[in-house]
């Protein structure tokens, strides 16, 4: 199975995360129906409308990538640490924004999203940085590192209208105090007792 993030109350009321209701996302059914909005990116704001959760499998890559860490949807950080799979609001206040700030860097690129548009956007980004030759040291690493054995780059096919709509939903989670628990499955609704 892949992996979910699923938008929950924070913090936690009892054993288990209670999921937030699916109407602190309706607004994002409105954007199915713009004009010209590409499946993938109308299927995401859809799935979040209805359910809250985004099948944030398809973005692990580019998000570890964009913001230079391992395992950020994945929640790995608290993991390590025995503690649950979970994104606390600052933490998807911090993927919106380095999630927002691509998508900024990327308009002039145009709108699809691919392996070779991210490593431009992202050399542009970091070479204006004060360390802008030891970034981009490690930005060649992490872009060879995503290669497959045979030296093909990974076939990222998305629309900055898409990852739009991904930041939009970490946004949401941040701004109203959500955190996201990363699993399988929806996590179990907390047990009043």
């Amino acid at each position: 199975m892949g992996l979910d993030n699923v938008a929950v109350h924070w913090p936690r009321t009892g054993r288990f995360y209670d999921p937030v209701a699916p109407a602190e996302f309706v607004d994002f059914g409105e954007i199915v129906d713009l004009p010209r909005i590409s499946a993938p990116t109308a299927a995401l704001a859809e799935l979040i409308a209805k359910t809250g959760t985004v099948r944030a499998t398809a973005y692990t890559e580019l998000v570890d990538l964009l913001l230079g860490l391992e395992g950020v949807l994945y929640a790995t950080d608290a993991a390590a640490e025995d503690e649950d799979p979970v994104i606390d609001p600052d933490g998807c206040g911090w993927i919106a924004d380095g999630i927002e700030r691509f998508v900024a860097g990327h308009r002039q690129h145009g709108e699809t999203v691919t392996f070779e548009s991210v490593s431009a956007v992202l050399r542009e980004l970091l070479g204006d940085g004060r360390l802008a030759e030891q970034q981009l040291r490690w930005l060649d690493g992490r872009l060879d590192g995503l290669r497959d054995e045979s030296g093909e780059p990974p076939q990222w096919n998305f629309t900055c209208a898409e990852l739009g709509v991904l930041a939009a939903f970490y946004r949401r989670c941040a701004d109203r105090g959500f955190a996201v628990y990363a699993e399988s499955a929806a996590p179990r609704r907390a047990t009043h007792s």
